[in-house]
């Protein structure tokens, strides 16, 4: 049987904080370096100028001629009788005796005066046939002016009455003939002020979009001018986006001494194993156990 005791299992003391990460540190490349600084120096310098307003006109605005007709459609006077078309009777009282031609009579008088001077003639020439007969004074001569008087009168009343037909229906084409213009001059004073407005509205659609394209060049103008700032910070982070450009270096915690000297040959352990056999062979002999 030996006398030689088991030696305990080595002691191992881990160190909670051995390996910990304490710290990263990151820097440019080496061959970035120089390019890098010398981009992100003209990139700040560019992000730091002022903004560079254009100053000229921001639309073309309205032309000469469209200026005109702008003036001209101001300047334009509405027709103050549109609307619709009342016509007029003509058998209304008094509406035929206008259009009738007020010298109707002094163009009948000749006419019936010849007429008359023809009965005449006729009267005079039986009295001589009736003379020359010897029945003038007779009741022959009574039936032949009363015949005569009675075609004279005939007569008188027939060219009289298609005198007058005459003016009448002249006066009733005359009336109708007005009454037609005067619709048609209602149809045209309509549409005239149909077609001004219709215009009056088109170039006010005209007039209105190029003021609305001043007022959107100039809400984009106040916006690039407002939005400058943010987009220059922008511009500088674009500078970096994508580039391999940093190295990085770690630091990590070191192990303590008593870590140090517990994982050397086997720690406390070891050293325990080492010494035991000599510590009890000096026993026995000096105890003789």
């Amino acid at each position: 049987m030996s006398d030689t005791a088991t030696a305990p299992a080595p002691l191992k003391i881990p160190d909670p904080l051995a390996g910990a990460q304490l710290s990263t540190e990151s820097a440019l490349s080496n061959w970035a370096g120089p390019y890098v600084t010398d981009m992100l120096g003209k990139g700040q310098a560019l992000s730091e100028t002022p903004y560079q307003a254009y100053m000229g006109p921001l639309t073309a605005g309205a032309s000469t001629l469209q200026n005109q007709a702008f003036q001209g459609i101001a300047g334009l006077a509405m027709p103050s009788t549109m609307g619709g078309y009342t016509p007029q009777s003509f058998t209304a009282p008094g509406t035929a005796q206008q259009y009738m031609n007020p010298y109707l009579q002094q163009s009948l008088d000749p006419q019936l005066a010849e007429i008359r001077r023809q009965a005449d003639i006729t009267r005079l020439g039986d009295a001589g046939r009736l003379t020359k007969a010897g029945a003038y004074g007779g009741s022959r001569q009574a039936v032949m002016e009363s015949e005569g008087n009675r075609n004279l009168a005939t007569q008188l009343a027939r060219t009289t009455g298609e005198g007058y037909n005459t003016a009448y229906d002249k006066a009733a084409n005359q009336f109708n003939t007005e009454q037609g213009l005067g619709l048609n001059a209602q149809n045209l004073t309509n549409q005239y002020g149909l077609s001004a407005l219709g215009k009056t509205a088109e170039l006010g659609a005209t007039q209105r979009g190029i003021e609305s394209e001043g007022i959107a060049a100039d809400m984009a103008q106040f916006n690039q001018e407002r939005d400058f700032p943010y987009k220059q910070v922008q511009y500088q982070q674009s500078l970096l986006q994508g580039m391999p450009l940093a190295t990085q270096s770690y630091t990590y915690q070191q192990p303590s001494t008593l870590s140090n000297v517990a994982g050397t040959a086997g720690g406390l352990g070891g050293l325990y194993n080492a010494v035991a056999p000599g510590i009890s062979s000096l026993y026995k002999n000096l105890f003789g156990g």
